[in-house]
């Protein structure tokens, strides 16, 4: 931190550094006198001080702890969007050919499987149900046949190969009306319609249906009145099951490693909400050749809706692996005029110095450091801002 952002001083300093004199009215250099009471040190003339000493009681606000190694889980930070899961959500593609005649689910509707989201009038919906008709009207001839020679034979008045003959036909037609009736079933056609043919009802209209093969909200809707569809090709709805989502994250270089399944997660939509809660449910056994990123999947708890498919959010992996090395809290660590990070040691004889540090992980309770600190070290944490406001003075 440069001393052009020093004026971030925290409120409670302003009247010590006041009342101490520490701020002084010149623009230039103190002279040797001030310089002495007011606490720099100078090897020369032109030299900045190298060490700062404060008083009794400025010293009484500063916290100094001793730096010794201890034991952390790493927090990894990283980007992700936000898709639907998976395993809930589905694309409906239309089961038969032929123009819509209705669409009955509307976009964000909430539908339950089985439900009819559109009708379609279509020639193939005829043309099946006519061919259901055939198989059960063989299905009920072939039977009659099989019955009547069974009573023949029983009374000694069949060949067997005859009775076996009728038997095998009969099963064939069953086989061939079961087909057919799963075929209605296929594009869309309900129980109460199937059970109305096979009783031989007539129709009042020959349409067919695209229903909901599961539940969910309709978070798209593809298709109008009178539009033409294929079937098996024309995409005509996709559900979703919106309780749970998918952030689909990019972890990069080593940090992999630290990343297990079921490894807590927090997902940050913006600065102001919320973190969501979530977990690691997969890890890509590839790296993205584009951008050497590995996927990790995060299964992410959606009850309050603040998550929607396309989104860019930020997540935290809270590593479920330990590690043990120097950790110091982010009110301890400072900039200098290269943007270089630094943090303030109390000497032996009780003044303060700067040491620069190689920062590693971001962690919840500040940032690894591995290099620049040793344990044993005396290092300045709640009052770093005012020792660097006050040596610039």
């Amino acid at each position: 931190m440069s001393s052009a952002t020093t004026t971030m001083l925290p409120s409670h300093f302003v009247p010590l550094l006041l009342a101490c004199g520490i701020v002084g009215c010149g623009g230039g250099k103190p002279s040797p006198d001030t310089a002495a009471a007011s606490g720099h040190i100078y090897a020369d003339s032109s030299a900045k001080p190298t060490a700062f000493r404060v008083t009794d009681a400025q010293r009484a606000r500063l916290q100094v702890v001793t730096v010794e190694r201890t034991t952390f889980r790493l927090l990894l930070n990283a980007t992700g969007t936000v898709a639907f899961n998976g395993d809930h959500s589905t694309s409906v593609i239309a089961p038969i050919s032929g123009p819509v005649v209705r669409v009955l689910a509307q976009l964000g509707a909430r539908v339950s499987a089985r439900q009819t989201l559109a009708t379609v009038s279509s020639p193939d919906f005829a043309t099946d149900v006519a061919g259901y008709r055939k198989a059960e009207q063989m299905a009920q001839n072939t039977k009659r046949i099989f019955d009547r020679n069974a009573q023949l034979f029983a009374n000694d008045a069949l060949a067997r190969s005859d009775l076996d003959q009728s038997r095998t036909e009969y099963a064939s037609a069953q086989a061939d009306r079961d087909a057919a009736a799963q075929q209605l079933r296929a594009i869309g056609i309900d129980e109460a319609t199937i059970t109305a043919i096979h009783d031989g009802k007539q129709l009042t209209a020959i349409e067919g249906a695209i229903r909901a093969p599961i539940s969910g909200v309709v978070v798209e809707r593809l298709i109008t009145p009178g539009q033409l569809l294929a079937a098996g090709s024309t995409p005509a709805f996709t559900l979703a099951d919106l309780s749970t989502m998918w952030v689909l994250a990019s972890v990069y270089g080593d940090d992999i490693g630290a990343v297990h399944k079921g490894d807590a997660v927090d997902v940050i939509v913006d600065a102001s909400s919320t973190p969501v809660q979530g977990h690691v449910a997969f890890i890509a056994p590839i790296v993205d050749p584009g951008t050497r990123a590995t996927t990790v999947r995060v299964l992410v708890a959606n009850g309050a809706q603040l998550l929607r498919r396309d989104m860019f959010v930020k997540v935290r992996f809270h590593a479920s692996a330990t590690r043990t090395g120097i950790v110091v809290p982010a009110a301890a660590l400072l900039r200098d005029e290269d943007n270089l990070p630094y943090v303030f040691l109390l000497n032996a004889d009780g003044t303060f110095a700067r040491r620069r540090v190689t920062l590693g992980t971001e962690l919840e309770s500040g940032f690894e450091i591995t290099a620049g600190l040793v344990p044993g070290d005396r290092l300045l944490t709640n009052g770093a801002l005012f020792v660097q406001f006050a040596e610039h003075q």
